[in-house]
C-alpha cells in the first residue's frame, strides 16, 4: 500500500515539476528571442525530458541500472508510438523541413550508436557519457545555425500560448524553474522508490516496471506538451519537442548520469527485446516522413503507433507470465 502512494505521490511531484520546469525555461527562452522551433527541439525538450533524467540518476545511483536504460529505452518508445501515435489520431502533423533534414537524422544517429555502445560496452561508462554530451552540443548547434540560416517563418511565429509565456516577468519564470527542480528532485525520490517496491510487490523485473508504468510515467509531461502545442496549431513545436526529447534522453540522460556513474547494462533483454523494438519504431517513424504521407504524420499512421504500442505492453507484460 506504501510503494503504492509513494509511486503515485512521485508521479504527481513529476508532473507538476515538469509542467513548471517547460513553463519557466520557454518563457526565459522567449525573452532571449529564440525561434519557437529552437524552444520546442532544445529548451522544452530538456525541459520535460527532466523527469526521465532525475529518475534515471537516482536509480543508477541506488544500483538498480536496469530502471536506468529501461526508463530511457520505454521514454523514447512511449514518446513516438504513445504520445505522437494518439495525438496524430486527433491532430494531423505536418513535419518541417528541419525536423526531417536535421532533427530525425540526428535521433537515429543516436539510437544507432547507443545501440552499438550496448553491444560491445555493455553499457555507458563515463568516457562514452562524455561522448554523448558533446554530441548533443553539436547537435544543438546545428539547430540554433540552421534557424538562423534560413529564417524559417514558421520558427519565429509566436502563437497565443508562447506570447503569453513571453511576457512572464523574468523573477516568475525564474522561481518556476527553481520549484520545478525542487518538485522534480523529491518526485524522483519517490517515484523511484515506490517502483522498486512494486517490483518486489508484483514479482517483476525492474525492466519490466521501467519500459511500462515508469516509462509512461516520465512521458507524461511530452504528451502534455505536445496537446497543447497540437491545440495551438504550433506543430514544430510539437513534433519537434517529440523527437528532440528523445535525442535527450539517450544523449543527455544517458551522458549525464554515466558521467555521475558508469551505468552497466544487467538485463540483456532491455537490448535484445526493448532496444529493438525501439529502432523499428524510429526506422517506422522515418518511413511514415520520407517514404508514406510524405513529411505528415496522418490519422492512420498515429493508429498503427498506437496498435504497436499496445502490442508492446501486451507482449512486454505477457513475457513476464510465460
Amino acid at each position: 500500500m506504501m510503494s503504492t502512494l509513494f509511486f503515485l505521490f512521485g508521479l504527481i511531484l513529476l508532473f507538476f515539476g515538469g509542467e513548471l520546469l517547460v513553463r519557466g525555461s520557454v518563457s526565459l527562452a522567449l525573452k532571449l528571442r529564440i525561434s519557437t522551433l529552437v524552444v520546442g527541439i532544445t529548451i522544452v525538450s530538456f525541459a520535460t525530458s527532466a523527469p526521465e533524467l532525475l529518475v534515471s540518476l537516482q536509480a543508477a545511483l541506488k544500483g538498480h541500472t536496469d530502471i536506468t536504460f529501461g526508463n530511457v529505452i520505454g521514454s523514447n518508445i512511449a514518446n513516438i508510438a504513445l504520445v505522437l501515435g494518439l495525438a496524430a489520431i486527433f491532430f494531423r502533423f505536418n513535419i518541417t523541413s528541419q525536423t526531417s533534414k536535421i532533427s530525425y537524422p540526428v535521433m537515429f544517429f543516436s539510437s544507432v550508436f547507443f545501440g552499438l555502445i550496448l553491444y560491445f560496452f555493455n553499457g555507458v561508462t563515463q568516457l562514452v557519457g562524455v561522448v554523448f554530451i558533446f554530441l548533443l552540443l553539436v547537435f544543438g548547434a546545428m539547430l540554433i545555425r540552421s534557424s538562423r540560416k534560413h529564417h524559417l517563418k514558421a520558427a519565429i511565429q509566436e502563437d497565443e500560448f508562447l506570447e503569453k509565456e513571453s511576457r512572464t516577468p523574468i523573477y516568475k519564470s525564474v522561481l518556476y524553474l527553481v520549484v520545478g527542480v525542487v518538485l522534480l528532485k523529491f518526485g524522483a525520490d519517490y517515484f523511484v522508490d515506490g517502483a522498486i517496491a512494486l517490483a518486489k510487490v508484483f514479482s517483476v523485473s525492474d525492466r519490466v516496471i521501467a519500459v511500462t508504468v515508469i516509462a509512461i510515467g516520465t512521458s507524461i509531461p511530452e504528451l502534455a506538451t505536445t496537446v497543447i502545442a497540437a491545440l495551438k496549431k504550433e506543430e514544430s513545436l510539437a513534433v519537434g519537442n517529440l523527437i528532440g526529447s528523445n535525442i535527450f534522453n539517450i544523449l543527455a540522460v544517458l551522458g549525464l548520469t554515466a558521467i555521475v556513474k558508469d551505468i552497466p547494462l544487467v538485463d540483456m533483454q532491455l537490448f535484445k527485446t526493448d532496444y529493438v523494438f525501439m529502432m523499428l519504431i524510429t526506422v517506422l517513424l522515418g518511413l511514415f516522413i520520407y517514404s508514406f504521407s510524405k513529411n505528415k504524420i496522418s490519422r492512420l499512421e498515429g493508429i498503427i503507433f498506437f496498435l504497436l504500442y499496445i502490442a508492446y505492453l501486451a507482449y512486454t507484460i505477457s513475457f513476464k507470465l510465460i
